[in-house]
């Protein structure tokens, strides 16, 4: 078999993207976001008792089995349909011109998958729910599944669609063009997610006028963050979990608390978690998760583009071939598994610096230790997990990590 012309761009594909990536993220990620050097966690028998350490861990230790366990199915199955003789010719026999083939294979990979998994779902869930962390009917629940599964079908498609048609059209520059084109899609997903994904989700509403209200927005101007409204999720019919977050940027940028937040926490707790997320955005932090979500989108074509000619020549189908989709998805599937700890680790450092600048705006500490042990307690999150898994899936600090953070910081004043 002849050499795959497009193997020679999708080097250099991989080369510009990896490089993008280094730069921007050495320039834009906060390596070294806490004052004084690294930190020591708090014992955790000093901020919790014994009765509530056991049922954090053993909660915690079943949710860690149904969520490893899903993605290990997940895997499988993904890999099974790439490589397996009978998943090639199911996929090379799909009906339809190949556009359609595409978004058939697509929505088979998806729903295969997500059936294989659905038991392991269902029992983590009900361990969640057994343990007084999810809310909502099952009903509810089925509903959210299909609505996400039909989202994330959407999303791949279109994405798959604009990498076998750049293939099509482009035989040896395909990698290329799909890294540009698939590097600005995740710039304009990041941008329209609130306005068009979020609300099928949930309903939002403005924080009514009150002292709460009054305080963010006071806080807000302080830290010269242009807020136009705080919004209220009605989170509490999924979950009892309290949380708040900052999603899109510019135009569509929004702050969103949980409604069982506002509901629960002391003010003063509730402005250490508004504080937090204000530093997000004071930081452009979705900004810099896009951009770097761009550049590693170029990269990984370019990774892709290689992986492809390789398997190629041992008869896989090729990039400009509707029955690739599978091949893609495994390989997608595989590289978000080795890329989990680099993920996670820029977003544990870049949540450690909007914890300072929370610490330093609302001049608090107290407050954000009481916080940080409610969060924990209300969650069940394990105060001391495994090493593996909080270096490969852990996106936040500890709740020990955060409150040896606080205790610095409180020092220091």
């Amino acid at each position: 078999m002849t050499a795959d012309p497009s193997r020679r761009v999708a080097l250099g594909t991989a080369v510009v993207g990896g490089l993008a990536f280094v730069v921007l993220a050495a320039w834009l990620v906060p390596w070294d976001p806490v004052p004084g050097g690294s930190l020591s966690p708090v014992p955790a028998d000093s901020v919790f008792t014994r009765a509530q350490i056991d049922r954090a861990e053993g909660y915690s230790q079943w949710a860690r089995v149904w969520s490893w366990s899903a993605l290990a199915v997940s895997l499988a199955v993904a890999l099974w349909l790439a490589f397996s003789r009978r998943g090639r010719a199911f996929f090379a026999r799909l009906p339809g011109p190949w556009w359609v083939q595409v978004v058939l294979a697509v929505a088979v990979v998806e729903l295969v998958g997500r059936l294989a998994t659905l038991p392991l779902a269902v029992a983590g869930r009900k361990h969640s729910l057994d343990n007084g962390l999810s809310a909502g009917s099952w009903g509810d629940y089925a509903l959210d599944v299909v609505k996400s599964e039909l989202v994330t079908i959407v999303m791949t498609s279109l994405a798959l669609l604009v990498l076998i048609g750049c293939a099509r059209r482009w035989r040896r520059a395909w990698p290329a063009v799909t890294g540009a084109l698939l590097g600005a899609l995740v710039l304009v997903g990041s941008f329209v997610y609130p306005v068009l994904v979020e609300p099928l989700f949930n309903d939002f509403e403005p924080l009514p006028d009150g002292r709460l209200r009054s305080d963010i927005l006071a806080l807000a101007d302080e830290e010269g963050v242009h807020v136009d409204d705080v919004l209220v999720s009605d989170a509490s019919r999924r979950t009892t979990t309290l949380n708040a977050y900052v999603s899109g940027f510019g135009s569509t940028r929004r702050v969103v608390v949980y409604d069982n937040l506002v509901e629960s926490l002391p003010e003063d707790q509730a402005l250490s978690v508004v504080a937090h997320e204000l530093a997000h955005a004071r930081h452009d932090d979705v900004v810099i998760g896009s951009v770097l979500g761009a550049a590693g989108a170029v990269l990984g074509v370019g990774l892709l583009g290689l992986a492809l000619a390789a398997l190629r020549r041992r008869g896989l189908p090729g990039a400009a071939e509707p029955a690739v989709v599978p091949v893609v998805l495994g390989l997608v599937a595989v590289a978000a598994l080795l890329t989990s700890p680099v993920q996670n680790g820029i977003s544990r450092t870049i949540e450690t610096r909007a914890d300072v600048d929370a610490l330093r705006a609302t001049d608090d500490a107290a407050a954000f230790v009481d916080l940080q042990r409610r969060l924990a307690l209300r969650s069940l999150a394990d105060p001391t997990p495994p090493a593996v898994s909080q270096f490969w899936f852990g996106s936040h600090p500890t709740a020990l990590t955060r409150m040896a953070l606080a205790e610095r910081v409180l020092r220091d004043q």
